[in-house]
């Protein structure tokens, strides 16, 4: 089989973990085969680079297959960081690791039941808007000092975790619009504001199995 003339990247546009990966990969300028995928009708070859059949997943040029969100991010930022993404001016990469598994546990856990609360008892989804009013809260806290939650510049972790908070705006705009959490508000506004959430967030047509997806590649574009 020939190998791919650039890597492939199973995504899905509102997939908060294909997001992120989208994120490290354009601030790095890695170019690669954007396959738009139908998580309702997953396409073979997706399943057979990873049997799991989430997103995001990257296929490099060379059969390795990445399959968590966190470890695209890590892959594209080690081959090029042109702002310095995992080197942050206040804490340590460890640190944001740390906070990014918080994140991804915690919150989206408690993401979910916000989101989709028929599904879960009423004392699972009272539990999980106490939980998510918490870990927010401590996030606004975290922010006032800087803007950014590791220092003066944006890092993996804020980019890491801008698409999770994003979609919790996005269940009650007007009340996420009444919250006291302005350092929050305002992190989060300017990144749904910046050239880098409009590269990531284009719309991409669904791949068509046995074709070529188009080039997902951008330039470095300033972080926000």
């Amino acid at each position: 089989m020939t190998a791919p003339a650039l890597p492939i990247l199973y995504s899905f546009r509102r997939c908060p973990y294909a997001m992120r990966a989208r994120l490290a990969l354009a601030h790095a300028g890695m170019a690669c085969e954007l396959r738009e995928i139908n998580l309702r009708a997953k396409p073979q070859a997706l399943l057979d680079a990873s049997p799991k059949g989430t997103v995001p997943v990257l296929v490099l040029q060379d059969g390795q297959v990445i399959e968590q969100s966190l470890a695209i991010m890590l892959h594209a930022l080690q081959t090029n960081d042109p702002d310095g993404w995992l080197t942050p001016t206040h804490g340590t990469q460890d640190d944001m690791l740390a906070l990014v598994g918080r994140n991804d546990d915690f919150f989206k856990q408690a993401l979910d039941r916000c989101k989709y609360p028929e599904r879960y008892t009423a004392e699972a989804v009272n539990q999980a808007q106490t939980d998510a009013i918490t870990w927010l809260a401590a996030l606004d806290e975290q922010l006032a000092e800087t803007g950014y939650l590791y220092g003066l510049n944006p890092s993996l972790a804020d980019m890491a975790l801008r698409p999770f908070v994003r979609q919790f705006a996005r269940i009650d705009e007007a009340q996420w619009a009444e919250q006291p959490w302005p350092h929050l508000q305002d992190w989060l506004q300017r990144w749904i504001d910046s050239a880098l959430f409009a590269e990531v967030m284009e719309t991409y047509p669904g791949w068509i199995p046995d074709t070529t997806g188009p080039i997902f590649s951008t330039s470095s574009i300033e972080s926000a």
